[in-house]
């Protein structure tokens, strides 16, 4: 530990030495489909919401200047804001030229 967290009562280096042995697998149940279902994944210890668009390979990470009103319209519309924003410039696109 860095000293900065604080503790959490629990021996580490017990856990992190201890080997499963064979017998104990059947402690742990196998896996049914409402188990995966109810699952809460988490990345970083922060819980992903359910639903939220994978990231694909062809999205690109960018800093954008908007007017706050248009901001908190999309963001007003609830989770998938910035997909629903990138389907309307898309939408825009179509119809216009972008230079």
């Amino acid at each position: 530990m860095n000293g900065k967290l604080p503790a959490m009562g629990t021996d580490w280096a017990k856990v992190d030495a201890h080997v499963i042995q064979p017998e104990e697998y059947d402690e742990l149940p196998e896996w049914t489909e409402e188990m995966f279902a109810a699952a809460q994944e988490k990345v970083g210890g922060q819980s992903v919401p359910p639903g939220q668009p994978a990231v694909d390979g062809n999205k690109i990470s960018t800093t954008i200047r908007l007017d706050a009103d248009v901001i908190t319209a999309f963001r007003a519309s609830g989770k998938g804001w910035q997909t629903r924003m990138n389907n309307a410039l898309r939408d825009w696109l179509q119809s216009h030229s972008p230079a």
